[in-house]
């Protein structure tokens, strides 16, 4: 193998596929890219056997062939070359040859045979989902995913695909956020529903930044999630289980909700947070007439108290909260005002973004007591 890349190309496609790329593993050949030239295109893969990303850029092609090279180094240095144009040349036993101007650099790869395989995106079923609302639905959810590796279904959120709709639910058995955008067309019948894992929802989330992606193609089969952004696949291992029953647990007797504007209500809690217990961030919320009182304390650090003028009217409620799932919330609500919604000190609450019609977006928050 043999080929001339541009460095701002390679750098880009090396830099989008190192989330990928496993840093602590006992199979080597996962620290390693394999680079693939054929056609005047330069393919770059990653996977860490659950996750895989191929991407690739133009290349001028003077011997077609493949070679693996360590990714963490290679993006290392590329990252220090100048502009222009980059070669890699395959050598003996599985050294690569690295020319950038007057940089010459040899590494140590290894076989290409043993890169695992990459699964091939099935076209025949691929669904298109537009860019925009995916990313919106993961941006709002991916936080509420479960980080405890026994809960093994609440690793993921579940995408929900129906004729007209998509709605993404994510738990973490304490709080739970659920998006829903209408007003779409897919081909399909009944709905498809499919849990997608938690590092899958962190890289498309990346891949997603990416200003001219217009459309994602989801397609899976009897083990693998794929999505098709452009010219980079992602696969992505299926999480197998059964998914909480979610609609059992939003609320559906909370009758008393009052208005706060978004930004008084995220910085208030975030003073107070700093005097809440560290391990469990609980602060309290009294609900009186015409405000709302937060406040937290701790043996370690003191006390903490913020008023807010609200417009509620309903008898005087206190009830505590994890100061962290409220903040999470509130940091992607993108509204002005948001509306908290509550029945009493023992229910879940309820928050919702306020002015916002394109989506339909919930967020339930399990109390604590305090």
């Amino acid at each position: 193998m043999e080929i001339t890349v541009s460095k701002s190309d390679l750098l880009k496609e090396l830099t989008a596929t190192q989330g990928v790329v496993e840093r602590k593993t006992t199979i080597p050949i996962l620290s390693n890219f394999l680079f693939e030239a054929a056609n005047g295109e330069l393919t770059i893969t990653a996977t860490d056997l659950d996750l895989g990303l191929r991407t690739s850029c133009p290349a001028g092609v003077k011997k077609e062939g493949a070679c693996t090279i360590p990714a963490r180094k290679l993006y290392d240095y590329v990252k220090l070359l100048g502009d222009g144009d980059v070669s890699v040349k395959l050598l003996e036993n599985h050294w690569v040859n690295i020319r950038a101007g007057r940089s010459i650099t040899k590494m140590v790869g290894m076989a290409r045979s043993n890169f695992p395989s990459v699964p091939v995106f099935p076209i025949n079923s691929a669904i298109k989902i537009p860019a925009q609302t995916f990313r919106t639905l993961i941006a709002k959810t991916v936080f509420s995913i479960s980080n405890e590796e026994s809960r093994y279904t609440l690793n993921g959120a579940l995408l929900v695909l129906k004729p007209e709709s998509i709605t993404m639910v994510a738990t973490d058995g304490h709080r739970l956020a659920h998006i829903m955008k209408e007003g779409l067309s897919f081909d399909i019948t009944g709905e498809l529903k499919t849990l997608i894992p938690r590092k899958a929802m962190v890289e498309l989330l990346s891949l997603l930044n990416a200003p001219d992606i217009e459309f994602v193609e989801f397609a899976k089969d009897d083990s693998t999630l794929f999505f098709r952004l452009g010219s980079r696949l992602l696969t992505s291992r299926q999480l197998t289980g059964q998914f909480p029953n979610y609609e059992a647990v939003l609320p559906k007797e909370n009758n008393k909700s009052v208005s706060i504007r978004t930004s008084d209500l995220q910085v208030a809690i975030q003073r107070v947070a700093q005097f809440a217990d560290e391990r469990s961030g609980a602060i309290k919320l009294r609900f009186e007439k015409n405000e709302l009182r937060i406040s937290s304390s701790s043996t370690e650090s003191g006390e903490s108290e913020d008023s807010i003028e609200t417009d509620y009217s309903g008898e005087a409620i206190s009830i505590g909260f994890n100061s962290h799932y409220l903040v999470e919330f509130l940091k992607v609500a993108d509204s002005e005002n948001v509306r908290i919604e509550f029945k009493d000190a023992q229910s879940a609450g309820q928050l919702r973004p306020e002015g916002v019609e394109e989506y339909k977006y919930r967020y339930v928050v399990m109390p604590m007591r305090i």
